[in-house]
């Protein structure tokens, strides 16, 4: 599996003009392994920014991109072998769709990995399986599909590629209940048969707790929490003081302890709080 380090990374946009923004400040990071690595942070925090030099859409203004021991950047000719090894789908991907049938859209990344048209027809059914999107819709036109559907195509083209890294930034943007928790679904299934590493960027607790593995936590262009799930949000008060937010049931844990049952700050998922309770209220009936 694919592991991405980030070496003392900054990223300045605008560099040396007079209203320069530092959008990442001397970031280090590793990540990579068969798991599901959450970004979150408000608006501003450098999130978007740091996914974007994973693949070399943005070269850092300083430091390195090492992918599997190696600088990104060392030869600038052969960044595109590096996206072709880290797939990128970005907020709202639907807008990514530009051929005439979802086949060919699907079939784009692997054409120009210079696969045979039977390898490629083969990677453009594999990968509609895992994004969930049905057979009978990759000769339709991807303006003609659902906007569910399309963030589906658009994920299976980069499915397609066979990442070793993929990284979805807000990939359940703009989609009602349903069809979020169908997409997110789609992408764990996925990375739990592939073994891919996953790397989602999201404003949602409940996304980050449900779905990952381990959460990276982004505030002023620097990383201000890293750790599995119940880590970073047993730190709920820190995660408060700057303005984010936190998955609904560790409010409600936080509730109860006032009123005596005290079932830990580690709680962040509705499955967890009800074992913990079943265990408590067990525990005080003995």
């Amino acid at each position: 599996m694919a592991q991405v380090e980030l070496q003392n990374i900054s990223f300045i946009y605008g560099a040396g003009e007079p209203y320069e923004i530092r959008a990442l400040d001397n970031i280090s990071l590793t990540i990579g392994g068969s798991t599901v690595t959450g970004i979150m942070g408000h608006t501003g925090s450098g999130k978007s920014t740091l996914v974007q030099l994973l693949n070399g859409l943005l070269k850092p203004t300083e430091g390195k991109v090492i992918l599997d021991g190696k600088d990104i950047w060392e030869d600038p000719k052969k960044i595109r072998d590096v996206r072709f090894k880290v797939g990128l789908v970005m907020q709202y991907p639907e807008y990514q769709l530009f051929d005439e049938t979802v086949r060919d859209d699907i079939a784009f990344g692997p054409r120009n990995m210079g696969m045979s048209p039977d390898e490629v027809n083969a990677r453009v059914l594999e990968a509609a399986q895992f994004a969930g999107l049905k057979e009978a819709l990759l000769d339709k036109s991807p303006f003609d599909l659902s906007g569910g559907q399309k963030r589906r195509a658009a994920l299976a083209g980069v499915i397609a590629m066979r990442p070793e890294l993929l990284v979805l930034d807000e990939p359940a943007a703009g989609l009602d209940p349903g069809g979020r928790e169908e997409i997110l679904n789609s992408i764990r299934e996925y990375q739990k048969i592939s073994g891919t590493s996953v790397i989602i960027v999201s404003h949602s607790m409940e996304d980050m707790a449900l779905y990952c593995d381990r959460v990276i936590v982004m505030e002023a262009g620097r990383v201000f929490m890293d750790g599995t799930c119940a880590e970073v949000f047993s730190r709920y008060d820190e995660l408060i003081s700057v303005g984010l937010d936190v998955p609904q049931i560790t409010y409600v844990a936080s509730e109860l302890k006032k009123y005596g049952l005290d079932i830990g700050r580690d709680v962040y998922t509705v499955k967890y709080a009800t074992a913990k309770i079943l265990e408590k209220v067990r525990g005080d009936n003995a």
